[in-house]
């Protein structure tokens, strides 16, 4: 392993950060949207897939009794 000294790590840090594009904030709102809506739909998925699922256990468990 190369040994770096600080000030040459420091400045690779800098190099490298300047290579990165950040998102705009048009892009960044729109993905945070994007993000709510997917969780929104995904409880809203997990929640019937559990209603349906108790509903038959109960009709199993039903029947028995």
């Amino acid at each position: 392993m190369a040994n770096i000294t600080p000030g040459q790590f420091v400045r690779q840090v800098r190099q490298e950060t300047s290579k990165v594009t950040w998102p705009s904030r048009k892009e960044t709102s729109i993905s945070t949207a994007m993000v709510f809506v997917m969780v929104f739909l995904t409880a809203i998925f997990f929640f019937v897939v559990d209603f349906m699922i108790s509903q038959f256990v109960r009709l199993i468990f039903g029947l028995g009794a």
